[in-house]
């Protein structure tokens, strides 16, 4: 994980607001959110892994499933999460989870990041802060 610093930091903004303005440009609401925290991540690439930049948000009026909330961002990052190839080593055969869960643990959820990959999650921050300084 490699931070990049921004002067979105700190700014706040109504949620759905937000997500009109960041979805459109090929942001997501990553899966790993929670009632007062979450991530907008912006799929850089799919090179042995998957190359995030992941903008964290944290509620700061209202919860992330209500109407209304207010959110503040925080420190941009640019992630590689590695994923494993095959099948995943840890499943129990037999065991009703594995029949319903067949998706693999991660090789390694926070591995190095290419240098092209920061040079490229910069310029994605770059165009953020354009976008939301109107």
């Amino acid at each position: 994980m490699i931070q990049i610093d921004s002067r979105i930091e700190g700014r706040r903004f109504n949620l759905h607001h937000l997500e009109q303005l960041l979805k459109p440009r090929g942001y997501t609401i990553g899966g790993n959110w929670d009632y007062d925290k979450g991530f907008f991540d912006y799929k850089m690439a799919d090179d042995g892994g998957y190359q995030f930049l992941r903008i964290p948000f944290t509620a700061v009026e209202g919860e992330l499933d209500s109407r209304g909330t207010v959110v503040e961002l925080e420190k941009p990052f640019v992630l590689n999460h590695v994923y494993q190839r095959g099948l995943d080593d840890h499943v129990n055969v037999g065991n009703m989870t594995a029949t319903l869960n067949q998706f693999q643990e991660p090789e390694d959820p926070d591995g190095s990041v290419d240098e092209k990959y920061i040079i490229q999650g910069k310029k994605l921050v770059k165009k953020l802060e354009s976008i939301l300084s109107k």
